[in-house]
């Protein structure tokens, strides 16, 4: 398939998991894809898996918590496209997982660095990139234990769920996708929460109900995909909406 030839995409903590998932499925479309890994050999060995005749992926060594980093990716990308049509804040940790009363501050402020500060940063960063596309999208890769709704009735199914660090950058996450989509719409930037589910990878312990080939088909490719008509502003999953 390449139904979406010359579009350009970045999809950040891809050298594994759901991130390395969606770079394979948007490949088959016909993408170039940057494979953003903080890791040069990981990214580097994800990248040789995934290449092949004409599949365009690249290796972009990035570190989102790093500033210095996220300069030099939006010079590599500029340098090497000139453009980006959609951006995956997919790059996520979860350390800490204790009620709030019993976990260590310096855990919080590590994974706020890569699960919120992170996409704060790569996505005002990306934002010159992103307009010169005529179809800019960004995602936001997030999680139904950011949702308040789902995490505040106390007989709901996350109600005896404490990852605090995880959990409330999630939440901040989530926020930051709203406030961006409505700083944005007039300029038809799409950006949108996507929860692929409780999702078979490391940051899991592998313990999910789903694979990432099925995670990634159902929600965050059906969300990558989507033209300028699509939503904005949302938090959804393969099967609709979820409250915030």
């Amino acid at each position: 398939m390449d139904d979406f030839k010359g579009k350009v995409a970045l999809v950040t903590g891809a050298n594994k998991g759901l991130g390395k998932q969606l770079v394979r499925r948007l490949l088959d479309h016909g993408w170039t894809v940057y494979l953003g890994s903080r890791d040069l050999a990981r990214g580097k060995a994800a990248v040789d898996e995934l290449q092949g005749p004409g599949r365009d992926v690249r290796l972009l060594v990035l570190d989102v918590t790093d500033g210095e980093s996220v300069t030099q990716a939006v010079s590599h990308i500029e340098q090497g496209s000139g453009l980006l049509d959609l951006l995956v804040n997919n790059a996520g940790i979860s350390v800490g997982g204790h009620h709030p009363s019993q976990t260590d501050i310096e855990d919080v402020r590590a994974v706020f660095e890569t699960n919120f500060f992170g996409p704060f940063r790569l996505s005002q960063a990306m934002l010159p990139l992103l307009r010169k596309s005529e179809t800019p999208s960004i995602i936001n890769v997030s999680s139904d234990l950011g949702s308040m709704g789902l995490i505040g009735y106390p007989d709901g199914a996350h109600a005896r769920t404490q990852l605090f660090a995880y959990q409330s950058s999630k939440v901040a996450q989530n926020g930051l996708t709203v406030l961006l989509a409505k700083d944005l719409y007039a300029e038809g930037i799409r950006v949108n929460a996507v929860n692929p589910g409780f999702t078979a990878t490391d940051i899991t312990g592998f313990r999910g109900d789903r694979t990432v080939e099925v995670a990634v088909e159902e929600s965050l490719l059906k969300y990558a995909l989507q033209g300028k008509d699509g939503p904005t502003g949302g938090f959804f999953t393969g099967r609709g909406s979820l409250p915030w």
